[in-house]
């Protein structure tokens, strides 16, 4: 429980300077705050896009499988810390599917 505690008060510290980290991240990542956890280029309290990118690229279900991560959270696959559910309930699918589009697109 005090590590959730403590890597919620990191990850609030993020959010302060989430706007230099987030110059470019798209409008949707900034709008249901995934620049306080992520970068593009470099881990922060979860992985950074390129390497997600990089480890499900050529994988056909790859865009599935990342939507149903970002929408409903998961741990595990990326070391303890777990990742929140985004979208629980189903209301953001066009949202989280843009999301998971441009992280995927980083692949190179």
């Amino acid at each position: 429980m005090k590590s959730i505690v403590v890597s919620m008060a990191v990850a609030a510290g993020l959010m302060i300077a989430g706007s230099a980290m987030a110059a470019d991240m798209p409008d949707v990542a900034k709008k249901n705050n995934c620049t306080a956890c992520h970068a593009i280029d470099k881990k922060v309290v979860g992985p950074a896009w390129v390497d997600v990118a990089k480890k499900y690229k050529g994988d056909a279900t790859a865009a599935d499988k990342l939507l149903v991560k970002v929408s409903k959270g998961g741990s595990g696959a990326w070391g303890s810390m777990p990742m929140p559910a985004n979208d629980a309930a189903g209301k953001k699918q066009d949202q989280m599917k843009e999301l998971v589009t441009f992280i995927l697109g980083l692949a190179k």
